[in-house]
């Protein structure tokens, strides 16, 4: 991997493959001032391309991506070029289930957006990105309206906006969707 300026010797080769452009250039540019060589991919056949060329030693994956591999298959993917790799999975959209599958894939963590540069490499150096004491892991965990909202969140993404057929998926009825969706999210 190739980055900007000399690169110290504790730095760690990264990978960020996100496809939102500036969120995946202000993480590979955080990534740099802190030492380490980053570089980004928006999709995952540019992402493997980047490993098998050159294996990095972390890698930080959005769960979900445009095109046609999404970021379990890219786990799995970077998991089987090299298995020594540290992969932080993220996504705005968490969930238990999918939580479980990214670790099963392949992936050290993972983390739910917003995430900050700290938060993701504590993640990678094993020094658990959602904290570390039982207060800390306590106040990490969302609460059920939080849940529901971004279930919600992501029903309607699924639907294109369109809250008829987004109530029809979650089987309730279009007004109560509606009352739900003019509150606030709630806090986690």
């Amino acid at each position: 991997m190739s980055g900007a300026g000399p690169i110290p010797d504790d730095a760690r080769a990264v990978l960020v493959i996100d496809d939102d452009e500036v969120f995946r250039e202000r993480l590979v540019a955080a990534l740099v001032r802190r030492g380490h060589d980053a570089r980004g991919a928006a999709d995952g056949e540019s992402a493997l391309a980047l490993a098998r060329n050159d294996s990095p030693e972390w890698a930080i994956v959005d769960l979900r991506l445009d095109g046609v591999m999404d970021g379990l298959a890219i786990v799995r993917g970077l998991a089987a070029i090299d298995p020594a790799t540290s992969i932080v999975v993220l996504t705005g959209y968490g969930s238990i289930a999918t939580a479980v599958e990214a670790l099963r894939s392949g992936a050290r963590d993972y983390l739910t957006k917003p995430a900050d540069v700290d938060r993701i490499l504590a993640a990678l150096e094993g020094r658990g990105g959602e904290g570390t004491s039982s207060d800390a892991a306590s106040s990490a965990v969302p609460s059920l309206a939080r849940v529901e909202w971004e279930h919600i969140q992501r029903v309607l993404a699924d639907c294109g906006g369109n809250v008829s057929q987004a109530a029809r998926l979650l089987g309730v009825h279009r007004r109560s969707l509606q009352r739900k969706l003019f509150k606030f999210p709630a806090k986690r």
